[in-house]
């Protein structure tokens, strides 16, 4: 056969039910798509963020309140859960921050490549996870 009879491939959008656990999704793809979710995150946690904040600058029997509530907890929310709210949060600020960064650099330096766009993601995923490992150390008392 030659080259014009051939067969050409045909493309067609995935299935949600079949494809999707097949699917491998680019580096950049997933920090996208990690972009949208750690802003959803910060905006649902917002008021959260509020209560720490005036907490913990109120006074100095707020914040030990503050200090108390991530130790023993409040009411009936377990201290190490308040600490995971707050390590998610601490990832989403981070990854967002790191990942409109990128973005920002992509668009002023019009560095739209393939292999720009694979090496940046994968240098926005690491340091995000490593800064909120850091971070999340430091919550959780090991240094």
């Amino acid at each position: 056969m030659s080259d014009m009879t051939q067969k050409r491939p045909e493309f067609r959008n995935i299935n949600a039910f079949k494809d999707l656990t097949t699917y491998r999704l680019p580096a950049a793809g997933i920090v996208s798509i990690l972009h949208r979710i750690s802003g959803a995150i910060m905006f649902l946690l917002l008021p959260f963020i509020i209560w720490l904040f005036d907490t913990s600058v109120s006074s100095e029997y707020s914040f030990a309140r503050f200090k108390a509530a991530f130790n023993i907890g409040l009411g009936f929310v377990p201290g190490w859960f308040l600490k995971l709210v707050a390590l998610a949060l601490i990832w989403a600020y981070l990854h967002h921050l790191i990942a409109g960064v990128r973005h920002l650099y992509m668009d002023a330096r019009h560095a739209v490549s393939k292999e720009f766009g694979k090496s940046s993601a994968v240098v926005t995923l690491v340091l995000s996870v490593g800064l909120t490992v850091v971070l999340g150390a430091k919550l959780f008392g090991l240094y």
